[in-house]
């Protein structure tokens, strides 16, 4: 009985799957914490309250600094990997919105919005994670060289 050494190509096919899965949850993640970056840096307070409370009852600063952080994030999380450049601040940003989820979720549980907001933050987390975990460990983008 021999054995056959698998080819190149099907040993790469579960990391091809794998890359394309976190390039999806990173687009994902883009999308998502992008658009509420821009949208908490340049709505108003009263009409961010409008939309989702808990904006009227923080300091403003601290939403603009958090649309901020959501904002660099979105870009953290594809540009490095996508220019291969510093590719190692991808999973890097992706642990940034895995704190923003760790302390939104506590947040939003504290003032009564679980029903409406853990729908929403445990998918980010769990993608965040995903991304984290990839990016670091099982499918790294290489540095450009």
């Amino acid at each position: 009985m021999s054995t056959v050494a698998p080819t190149p190509a099907s040993r790469n096919t579960p990391r091809k799957g794998l890359n394309i899965a976190l390039w999806i949850a990173q687009v994902l993640l883009a999308l998502v914490f992008g658009m509420a970056g821009i949208m908490k840096l340049t709505q108003p307070i009263p009409a961010l309250a409008q939309m989702m409370k808990w904006p009227g009852d923080v300091p403003w600063e601290l939403v603009r600094f958090i649309g901020g952080m959501e904002l660099l994030g979105a870009l953290g999380i594809l540009l490095p990997a996508a220019t291969r450049v510093l590719p190692r601040l991808t999973p890097t940003a992706a642990l940034g919105f895995v704190a923003i989820q760790v302390l939104a979720i506590p947040f939003h549980i504290s003032r009564g919005e679980a029903a409406m907001a853990l729908p929403v933050n445990i998918p980010l987390l769990a993608l965040a994670i995903f991304v984290a975990w990839g990016r670091f460990r099982a499918a790294p983008v290489l540095a450009r060289t």
